[in-house]
């Protein structure tokens, strides 16, 4: 099977992934435990898919018990500019690097079904492929199959790729030769946690999803606690901080992908964004992560940075919005306006 490997990893850089490593299905024999802890704790927020099926995420022999070995991979979408500069520009939208260009899940899926097929070609046996859609802890997983480690921010770092990589991994029925896992190297660094406007990280190594700004613009429904609205600055989808600042991005390398490239020259204006009815919107993100969290929410979130811009001529794009139909835009819109008074 060396030699399968060795093949293997061949062939994954040539469809375009930056780093392979293999795990066995037992490799995380604490993740359930953690996983446990972390919904027991309420952490995870309004995010019920973590609790639900809790039994598959924390233990992947349960959730394919004929799997033998988890081939994970990594792919970059190192970003060309530094996204912390974009949160100057207070009437321009800051969103997430990753969600900038194509959505990822489609890429590395098909990415990953392609390497799929040709080790079924080359040595038979079966195999599932899953890019963040289905109950299985990548992190821990990346971890254990050598591809890096996860930070004390909970995200994977890596040596030779530094923090900007996707994720994706192969469930195969043939027992490939595992790798060695990789060992925590973030020593006394604390760049990271300092740097999160919500103070998200109650210690190392542990987030508290609730106040987290990627969860809140994405994942968090309904109005988001007036407290931490002023801290979102003007992030609207997702946040890059703790990622951006980390001091192992010197070792980042150029994504190969140039589906990942933001598609936008620059940063949009908050007033344009705001004026998008939900037709303008699903149209102008089609083919976009932003896409789905509708245009509700995504307004939502426009408006918040747009409260917190200190731009008095925004007022008349948040006036017009205090009467929309969705509440919650309603209320961000009022809250908008409060704000720009102040």
């Amino acid at each position: 099977m060396e030699g399968l490997k060795d093949r293997l990893t061949a062939r994954a850089i040539e469809e375009g992934f930056s780093s392979i490593g293999i795990c066995r299905p037992s490799s995380i024999p604490e993740a359930a435990g953690r996983l446990a802890d972390f919904v027991g704790e309420g952490l995870h927020g309004q995010m019920a898919w973590m609790a639900d099926r809790m039994a598959w995420r924390g233990n992947p022999e349960a959730l394919w018990p004929e799997a033998r070995s988890i081939i994970m991979l990594a792919e970059v979408y190192t970003p060309e500019e530094d996204p912390l500069d974009v949160l100057k520009r207070r009437d321009r939208a800051a969103v997430s690097v990753y969600a900038q260009g194509k959505d990822y899940h489609d890429l590395v899926k098909k990415r990953l079904k392609r390497l799929g097929r040709w080790l079924i070609a080359e040595a038979g046996g079966e195999i599932k492929v899953f890019v963040d859609t289905a109950p299985v802890m990548e992190k821990p997983l990346g971890q254990a199959a050598g591809i890096g480690w996860q930070g004390k921010h909970t995200n994977l770092l890596s040596r030779d790729l530094g923090s900007w990589f996707f994720l994706g991994a192969i469930f195969t029925t043939l027992e490939l030769p595992a790798d060695a896992p990789e060992r925590e190297r973030c020593g006394s660094c604390t760049a990271c946690l300092d740097i999160c406007p919500t103070r998200a990280f109650p210690a190392p190594f542990q987030i508290d999803a609730r106040r987290c700004i990627s969860y809140l613009t994405i994942e968090h429904k309904g109005p988001v606690a007036e407290k931490l609205r002023p801290l979102m600055g003007n992030r609207i989808y997702g946040c890059d901080d703790c990622l951006a600042i980390c001091p192992w991005n010197k070792f980042a390398v150029t994504a190969r992908e140039t589906g990942y490239a933001a598609r936008e020259a620059e940063p949009p204006r908050l007033a344009e964004l705001a004026a998008l009815d939900d037709a303008g919107f699903r149209a102008r993100y089609s083919g976009s992560p932003v896409k789905r969290i509708g245009r509700g929410r995504f307004v939502r979130n426009v408006l918040y940075a747009i409260g917190n811009s200190g731009d008095e001529t925004l007022a008349p794009v948040a006036r017009s919005l205090a009467g929309d139909p969705d509440p919650t835009v309603a209320d961000a819109a009022r809250w908008a306006l409060e704000r720009l008074k102040g």
